[in-house]
């Protein structure tokens, strides 16, 4: 299992690069929102306004090269007619999405450097991380949250046909709830429940913690404690909702679904 899920990882990530959106996304999209970000902050006087720039701008890229790749994959492969033999392949389907998610994430987290570039090169902007090894282990909770919530969504999508839609539709709402750019504080109150129900939201928040220059541990923990819970909850929705696929396509005997 090993050798295919490592297998498909290179395999996903040679494939996505070679795509000029995905491409698009992880190189182009960062740099220029980048410098939007920084023109929205350029006379706000917020003391951590280079955090929001970089790593907004930089997660932004990030989710939207997996709403783009990971969650699009289903369409490409329905598309291409490959999905029912990827279903039933000897291989463990679960295994190829986990893999390609992983390998897209991987790809995408570049986002982050090419943002940091930006604004070095641009703006002499630098991103002080006094605390090394709490902000790596932040970043690795990230990107294990980014797989989390995408795989459960790639499921969904093949429950449907309406794929392209659907990722359009959930990049700048999530952009927005999660606030990778800004603080939650400035949405209205009936966003909030929206907001701390997607990990993306406290993946962000760890960043922002970790980037601090003395640690609120008691804070820190707390939202390390509502990433693994949301990871967990993800997790298990991926369980049910690859039974509810699984059964679908026994009664209907087929993966071209209608709708």
């Amino acid at each position: 299992m090993l050798n295919v899920l490592w297998g498909t990882i290179k395999i996903q990530m040679k494939n996505s690069w070679a795509r000029p959106m995905f491409r698009f996304t992880l190189l182009a999209s960062p740099m220029l929102n980048t410098v939007l970000i920084y023109e929205m902050f350029r006379h706000s006087g917020q003391s951590d306004a280079a955090s929001y720039i970089i790593l907004g701008s930089g997660l932004m890229g990030l989710w939207s090269s997996i709403c783009f790749s990971s969650i699009g994959d289903i369409a490409r492969d329905r598309y291409m007619g490959v999905l029912p033999f990827l279903f039933t392949s000897p291989s463990n389907y679960n295994v190829l999405i986990v893999a390609k998610t992983i390998g897209n994430t991987l790809l995408a987290s570049l986002t982050l450097v090419v943002s940091w570039l930006t604004a070095g090169l641009l703006f002499r902007l630098t991103l002080v991380i006094p605390h090394p090894i709490v902000f790596g282990g932040a970043l690795l909770v990230t990107i294990i949250g980014f797989v989390a919530i995408s795989i459960p969504i790639s499921y969904l999508m093949l429950l449907s046909r309406k794929t392209g839609l659907y990722m359009n539709v959930l990049d700048i709402p999530v952009t927005l709830l999660c606030g990778f750019v800004f603080p939650l504080s400035v949405l209205p109150r009936w966003t909030q429940p929206l907001s701390q129900a997607l990990v993306p939201t406290w993946s962000t928040r760890l960043l922002h913690l970790a980037l601090q220059p003395t640690i609120n541990w008691s804070a820190l923990r707390t939202v390390l404690a509502w990433n693994g819970s949301l990871i967990l909850l993800y997790v298990g929705l991926t369980v049910v909702f690859w039974h509810a696929i699984q059964l679908r396509v026994r009664r209907n005997a087929t993966l071209e679904v209608s709708e």
